[in-house]
């Protein structure tokens, strides 16, 4: 029998969710849905761990989903995908199957997402100017996400698809060195 990546089953899962929630005319509130869990698994490691294990049964699985469900205000689109997790065995892959449902949601709406890296924070006007700049070259709406690590020593690190622009100094540093140590 062959085995299939959880990469794919997650992939899966995400394509049905969002597909259905498309039918329902609900991608947004279920894109809501998908923020509010993806902050619940960050807060709460074991939420996942107690829905995962195969010696919960069902049922009450599912019982205790219908009971969180309106305490996070999920949609019935939301409750019922976790129902089919639980169902089918899956909520360890849920990390995975909410990461993959941003991607679609973010390719299905023009949406590029860019990890920018900066040895301090940015400014608020710094943030808006990159960002316009990033809307304008990519041509798409753009989501950054940022990471401050003090090694780069200044300037930014630009991430985005397959692509990266290393503007730091440390990259600078780094590039000047091979040069001297004749690399290039």
């Amino acid at each position: 029998m062959k085995k299939i990546s959880k990469t794919k089953i997650a992939s899966t899962y995400a394509l049905a969710l969002y597909e259905g929630a498309e039918e329902r005319h609900a991608v947004e509130t279920v894109v809501k849905d998908m923020e509010t869990l993806s902050a619940l698994l960050r807060e709460d490691k074991d939420f996942v761990t107690y829905l995962a294990n195969p010696l919960w049964e069902v049922s009450a699985k599912k019982e205790a989903l219908k009971a969180v469900a309106p305490k996070l205000k999920l949609s019935s689109e939301t409750l019922n995908c976790l129902d089919i997790l639980a169902e089918n065995a899956r909520f360890a892959e849920l990390g995975l199957i909410l990461e993959a449902f941003r991607k679609i949601y973010y390719q299905k709406h023009g949406i590029e997402e860019v990890e920018v890296s900066s040895a301090k924070a940015l400014s608020t006007a710094q943030d808006k100017k990159l960002k316009n700049v990033l809307e304008e070259m990519l041509g798409k709406k753009v989501i950054i996400k940022y990471q401050i690590q003090p090694e780069l020593l200044g300037g930014l690190r630009v991430k985005y698809g397959s692509s990266m622009i290393d503007d730091t100094l440390a990259g600078k540093l780094n590039r000047l060195e091979l040069v001297m140590k004749g690399g290039r």
